[in-house]
């Protein structure tokens, strides 16, 4: 009809515009304004807002501008109307400095309205920009613009502007807010009410949002969503837990949003069973999953190890369209629900499924979650080699991001493991370099971490008394380090220094100091500390604490005590506990009492390669060949395998590894005819090899032979071969047993664990090493000045 009327009147194709605009027909929308105007009618200031509304929706820069260029011709830039569309548009389209520019001409032309600078709030809280935003605000509610009516801010400003609150985490701006909401009446209008909700809740003022809660006459399903997620996002999950079900208690109709808040809590709670409940609870209500209930679901199979539900999961995700490739949603959830796999399929171990999907995702497309689950699978979970090649890649590929203090921590733990000091060292020279700032706590405690486990003490005393902010996992991290060395005089006086600065020991700090005094003899201390700990510090033992005691008195040979320990254990002892008594009776042959612990670890159905071993080797002891033939029987049988001993040292081209009766090293002939040499001196001047420790059942002059090829000992060989005179040699074991256990299970088809890497995979194409001239800076930085 309008393509008939000549002149066809303008009110009737904005009619339809606005109809096709409002309906999503973006495109059709733009075709009618080109189509109208072939037909002889020209828009006016009514069809501009409808076009650059469409603009703004697809969204379309370039179309935007070119509306913007006839809306200049044609005279409509001193129309309000107009150029608030025009503000609109660039800032839907991301054009951040245009939208401001737009809205400083409106405001020199003196035409801006309340629309305008709600638009431009919106636009600065939409970038990434909250404190221009509450800036902007401010000014908004002092103008004295005629153009604002009565009240210079309405619900739409209050609305706008309360999410920049929330992502500053400002309460005081917050309340300021809310207080003038009161003032103007707005505080009775719905969507204010949940957005105070919401920014009180993510500023973790809960007592305040309940207060907003209850004051709120009406209520939706959103009121109660801020809620519960504002209790679970702030730890006091039984409160949203309680508030979930009274919404179920009224028939309030529970969205994705609700479900999606449990499911979270559950699973940042580790509850993953209880997670997947709920989830099926979801299923059955009939919502749709969306992205953040994927994550959340994999968070959950990812704590309890259910692959075979986070495959299912992943499944539905694919059957939803939650993981495109293309991610170009703008909200980043397709990476999220794809670095959510990756952590899931880590932690159940399944790396294949892992790497296959850090791999399909291009290298550009990689955010620094992505690499940091990847490493941090790897380090935790897998092949520790795989994640220090990984991090490599990482910081030498330009087209890479920069890592976190996330990713900085994870590849320490890969170094921790491996015991790869060098490399331990260049991260920390590539951290002192790029600086973390409050990351850098984090990133400090990993470093003592890495540098106890690699045996380097004085490292880790110098990055503890470098850092000028300590928590408790700080020094709790210092004394785990010189207790695991021996060292527990020193481990002791951290506590103490620990406490004089007004920290208060907790259940893992009382473990750590257990667990010094066990690996250092002080008997008398670690009792004396065990049993004060509910007596001073009202802290209660659990069966790890009894698990350090056993230890401890098995150390020392008080086998009888350590039995009456864990009969008098207040809770039922876990294998841990029965582990520790094992080890003491190996250590002191007791046969009997061995036996009594293996079955009670069977019992319990804790049996594992390290319990039988031990079995095995006190077995040998006793010169019980037949026991120890039925042990190694029954491990073929179950499927139990031991993993093989073997032991490296770094040297100036990475590591060398050595297993028992190792020839394979190029320098062999060199290494044994040195170790002979070292034996026979020592020898000499009176040592006598424990030939106790050979569990073979061979003659004695054979035991000599078979100790003298154990893998430390080639280490120390070539480390005495290769290294300077006066320097430090370090030898890490695979093993936490003592080093008579490697050589033990010959015939069992072990496989060997994967050594460290070779340094040469972490150069650059040159040869060269990026991270080479930031160890200066570091030795600067640990070693005393003179």
């Amino acid at each position: 009809m309008l393509e008939r009327l000549s002149p066809s009147p303008i009110f009737w194709w904005n009619a339809l515009i606005r109809q096709n605009v409002n309906q999503g027909h973006i495109s059709h929308a733009l075709f009618l304004c080109r189509h109208m105007q072939q037909l002889g009618t020209r828009p006016d200031h009514y069809t501009f807002p409808f076009l650059l509304k469409a603009c703004g929706e697809l969204p379309s820069f370039r179309r935007g501008v070119a509306i913007h260029a006839v809306v200049c011709r044609d005279g409509f830039d001193y129309n309000v109307f107009v150029c608030n569309a025009l503000l609109a548009m660039y800032a839907r389209c991301g054009a951040f400095e245009e939208a401001s520019r737009v809205f400083h001409e409106i405001m020199n032309k003196g035409i801006d309205d309340i629309i305008s600078w709600n638009s431009m709030v919106a636009a600065h809280v939409k970038s990434g920009s909250p404190q221009l935003a509450l800036d902007l605000f401010a000014k908004m509610t002092k103008s004295q613009n005629d153009n604002f009516g009565p009240n210079r801010s309405d619900i739409i400003s209050l609305v706008n502007v309360l999410p920049a609150c929330a992502s500053l985490r400002a309460a005081s701006a917050a309340r300021q807010i809310h207080c003038h909401s009161l003032k103007t009446n707005l505080f009775s209008d719905l969507f204010v009410g949940n957005a105070i909700i919401d920014v009180y809740a993510k500023c973790g003022m809960m007592d305040d949002a309940l207060k907003v809660f209850k004051n709120m006459n009406i209520k939706d399903v959103v009121t109660w969503n801020a809620m519960v997620t504002g209790y679970s996002q702030n730890g006091y999950f039984e409160n949203a837990l309680e508030l979930f079900k009274e919404m179920q208690k009224e028939c309030i109709a529970l969205n994705v949003v609700t479900w999606s808040a449990v499911i979270a809590g559950y699973a940042q709670r580790g509850l993953g069973h209880e997670a997947l409940g709920v989830f099926r609870q979801m299923q059955h209500s009939g919502s749709d999953p969306n992205a953040v209930t994927m994550i959340s679901l994999l968070s959950a199979c990812a704590a309890v190890g259910a692959l075979s539900y986070g495959k299912e999961t992943h499944a539905r995700a694919l059957r939803k369209c939650l993981m495109r490739w293309d991610d170009d949603d703008g909200e980043g959830e397709d990476r999220m629900v794809q670095n959510s796999l990756i952590d899931m399929y880590s932690k159940c171990k399944t790396f294949n499924a892992a790497r296959f999907i850090f791999d399909s995702i291009p290298l550009v497309e990689r955010n620094v979650v992505t690499w940091t689950v990847m490493i941090g699978g790897y380090a935790q979970h897998g092949d520790a080699n795989v994640a220090l090649k990984l991090f490599s890649e990482m910081i030498l590929k330009t087209s890479s991001v920069a890592p976190n203090p996330f990713t900085i921590s994870c590849a320490l733990i890969a170094c921790a493991r491996l015991a790869a000091l060098r490399f331990g060292r260049q991260i920390h020279a590539y951290v002192i370099r790029s600086w973390y700032g409050d990351g850098m706590l984090f990133v400090s405690n990993c470093l003592i971490d890495m540098y106890s486990k690699c045996g380097d003490l004085g490292a880790a005393q110098g990055v503890f008394d470098m850092m000028p902010q300590k928590n408790s996992v700080s020094w709790t991290s210092l004394m785990t380090g010189y207790g695991m060395h021996g060292c527990g005089s020193e481990a002791l006086r951290i506590f103490e220094e620990m406490q004089n600065v007004g920290l208060v020991p907790d259940g893992i700090t009382f473990l750590v100091v257990l667990y010094a005094c066990s690996h250092s003899g002080m008997v008398n201390e670690g009792l004396r500390y065990f049993y004060s700990m509910s007596r001073d510090y009202g802290v209660d033992a659990g069966a790890e604490h009894y698990a350090c005691v056993v230890d401890l008195l098995g150390r020392a040979g008080r086998l009888d005590e350590a039995q009456n320990m864990i009969e008098g254990m207040p809770m039922t002892p876990t294998s841990v506990v029965w582990v520790a008594l094992l080890s003491a009776c190996r250590a002191h042959a007791n046969v009997e009492l061995a036996e009594y612990a293996t079955e009670q670890l069977l019992a319990s159905e804790s049996e594992n390669d390290g319990s039988y071993t031990l079995l095995s080797n006190i077995y040998a002891i006793a010169g019980r060949w037949r026991d120890v033939a039925r042990i190694r029987l029954l491990m073929k049988k179950s499927g139990i395998k031991k993993r093989p001993g073997c032991s490296w040292i770094e040297d100036k081209n990475g590591h060398a590894v050595f297993f028992v009766g190792d020839r394979s090293h190029p320098q062999s002939r060199q290494i044994y005819t040195l170790l002979a040499n070292l034996i026979g001196r020592i020898k000499a001047i009176g040592y006598v090899p424990q030939t106790h420790f050979a569990l073979h059942d061979v003659d004695d002059e054979e035991k000599s032979s078979l100790l003298s090829e154990h893998s430390e000992k080639l280490a120390l060989a070539y480390g005495i071969l290769t290294s300077f005179p006066g320097s430090t040699i370090r030898i890490t074991k695979n093993l936490q047993e003592e080093s008579a256990v490697e050589g033990t299970d010959i015939g069992l088809d072990d496989q060997p664990t994967d050594p460290p890497a070779s340094e040469e995979e972490f150069t650059n194409d040159d040869g060269s090493n990026k991270w080479d001239h930031g160890l200066r800076v570091l030795n600067m930085c640990l070693d005393p000045i003179p």
